[in-house]
C-alpha cells in the first residue's frame, strides 16, 4: 500500500477486526505501516485479539485479491477516508465516526448545509406522504438536503420528493451496492445515484445484515442538523435514529397525529419526551437560523 490512506481503505476490508480494533491499530501506529510487518501472534497479544481472530485477520492482509477487490470498486466507485479533505466535518464529530465510506453520486453533497434527516415507519399512514409534502417540500425548494436510509416507506418517500422537486438527497445504506434493500428500491437507487449521493460503509459486494442497519443510523443523524420522524409506532426502530441523534447533540422534530393510528404513537412519546412538535416547516427553519448555521462553522 502506498500511502496511509490506501492502508486504511485495505485494512477496513479485511475480516478478523471490528472498527474498535482498527481504532487501536491506527492508535499504535498512525502510519498503519507496521501491522503489515507483525505475526499473527503478535497482532493477537497487543491487540487483545482471539487467535482465531488475529489468524484470519493476518491472513486477510497478504491476500491478493482484497487488494484486486478495492482496485476494482475504485474504478466504479468514489471511497472516502476519514484522512480525506472531502470526508463531512459534521461526521467527524459523533463518538464512532465511519473510517471509510463507499459513494456514488454527487461527493459534494457531503459537505451541504442545511441538511436533514427524514425518517420513519415502514409501513406508514395513508396521510404520510401529505405529512412529507407540506413539511419537507418546502425545505426542499429552499435548498435543503434531505437525508435518509432508503427503506420502504418514510425514507423511500423522502427521497422520492426529494428527487421530484429537483432537490438533493442522500441515502444511507445497511449493505452494499451491489445487494440493494429492498430489492424494490433498485430504480430509487439508481435514481439516487445520478441525481444525487448513495453511501454506505459497507464494501459494495457486502450483503446487508441486521445490525448493519441499526449501525448505518448513526450516519444518518450524524450527516444532518436535525431528525424530523413523520411516522413512528411506540416500538419503531426509528427510535434508534433518533438516540443515535440526541447522543450526538443534533436537533430532533416530531410530527402529531392522531392519536387513533399506530403510526403516531412513538412521535408522541417522543414529543413527551421533549422532541421538538412541528407542524410548519418554518419550526425547523427557525431553529437552523438560530443554532444550526453556528453549529456548522463550528464543525468546520
Amino acid at each position: 500500500m502506498k500511502t496511509t490512506r490506501d492502508r486504511l481503505i485495505h485494512l477496513h476490508r479485511c475480516r478478523g477486526i471490528t472498527r474498535r480494533i482498527l481504532r487501536r491499530i491506527i492508535y499504535h501506529d498512525p502510519t498503519l505501516n507496521q501491522i503489515y510487518t507483525m505475526s499473527s501472534p503478535q497482532i493477537s497479544n497487543l491487540f487483545s485479539l482471539p487467535p482465531d481472530n488475529a489468524s484470519l485477520f493476518y491472513s486477510e492482509i497478504h491476500n491478493t485479491k482484497i487488494q484486486m477487490q478495492i482496485t476494482n470498486d475504485n474504478a466504479r466507485y468514489s471511497i472516502v477516508t476519514i484522512v480525506d479533505d472531502s470526508y463531512p466535518p459534521m461526521l467527524k464529530t459523533i463518538k464512532d465516526p465511519p473510517l471509510v465510506l463507499y459513494a456514488v453520486g454527487k461527493l459534494s453533497l457531503l459537505t451541504q448545509t442545511p441538511s436533514l434527516s427524514v425518517i420513519g415507519t415502514r409501513n406508514p399512514s395513508p396521510e404520510a406522504m401529505r405529512k412529507i409534502e407540506l413539511l419537507v417540500k418546502p425545505l426542499i425548494l429552499n435548498d435543503w438536503l434531505i437525508i435518509s436510509g432508503m427503506a420502504k416507506g418514510i425514507d423511500s418517500y423522502a427521497h422520492t420528493i426529494a428527487l421530484g422537486n429537483i432537490g438533493n438527497t442522500i441515502a444511507v445504506l445497511g449493505g452494499g451496492f451491489h445487494h440493494i434493500y429492498p430489492k424494490q428500491n433498485t430504480p430509487l437507487f439508481k435514481r439516487i445515484s445520478e441525481k444525487g449521493l448513495v453511501i454506505s460503509e459497507y464494501p459494495p459486494d457486502t450483503p446487508p445484515k441486521k445490525y448493519h442497519f441499526p449501525e448505518r443510523n448513526r450516519i444518518i443523524s450524524g450527516l444532518s442538523f436535525g431528525t424530523l420522524v413523520i411516522e413512528a409506532k411506540e416500538r419503531s426502530g426509528t427510535l434508534i435514529t433518533v438516540d443515535q441523534a440526541l447522543d450526538q447533540g443534533r436537533e430532533v422534530y416530531a410530527v402529531p397525529g392522531s392519536p387513533l393510528i399506530p403510526q403516531t404513537r412513538g412521535c408522541h412519546k417522543m414529543i413527551q419526551e421533549g422532541a421538538k412538535l412541528v407542524f410548519n416547516p418554518l419550526d425547523i427553519m427557525e431553529d437552523w437560523e438560530a443554532i444550526g448555521i453556528h453549529l456548522a462553522q463550528t464543525e468546520k
